[in-house]
């Protein structure tokens, strides 16, 4: 076993050589991970809910959700009313949810130091399926520790690499 690698958990050497998470064999696509800031994007009234929808149209089939994703989900669905409740049901039964396993707790476990609990747990049910390459998130901080680790992050309708310049702190 490489030692960039412990526990069937990749660290941050894992990266390819291009410096991004290659997809395991046997999955015809690379996979996207979506936090609660992403799926948001879904409803009515989100900010850059225009560019995100164009986005997601085309790469739906490849997204990977978590059942805490879908709780935030639907904390901000309550607020905007009955079709955005609607709107959250209908993504729960349409995007391919995963549950939490124990890879994904142990790497969660390995980036508390830097991230909240939530947000850790986001990033180790990325890091712990095989298939993802790329998290879709509009949280600077969980964007930063994602690319450390070698996924790539996206955020339609913000300018690449905005956590950079992002004023939240670590």
């Amino acid at each position: 076993m490489s030692d960039s690698v412990s526990d069937g958990i990749p660290s941050p050497a894992r990266a390819s050589v291009r410096g991004r998470r290659e997809p395991v064999a046997g999955w015809p696509d690379a996979r996207v991970y979506l936090d609660g800031t992403a799926l948001s994007r879904y409803l009515d009234g989100s900010s850059c809910r225009e560019q995100w929808l164009t986005w997601a149209q085309q790469r739906e089939d490849t997204f990977v959700v978590t059942p805490l994703g879908m709780t935030e989900l639907r904390s901000v669905a309550r607020v905007h009313g009955h079709r955005a409740r609607g709107l959250a049901d209908d993504l729960e039964q349409r995007l391919d949810i995963v549950r939490f396993s124990d890879q994904t707790l142990r790497a969660a476990t390995k980036v508390t130091a830097v991230l909240p609990p939530f947000l850790a747990l986001h990033l180790g049910a990325a890091l712990a399926h095989p298939d993802v390459t790329t998290v879709a998130t509009y949280d600077a901080r969980l964007a930063r520790v994602a690319v450390l680790y070698g996924l790539d992050v996206v955020s339609p309708g913000w300018v690449g690499r905005w956590w950079e310049d992002d004023p939240t702190p670590w």
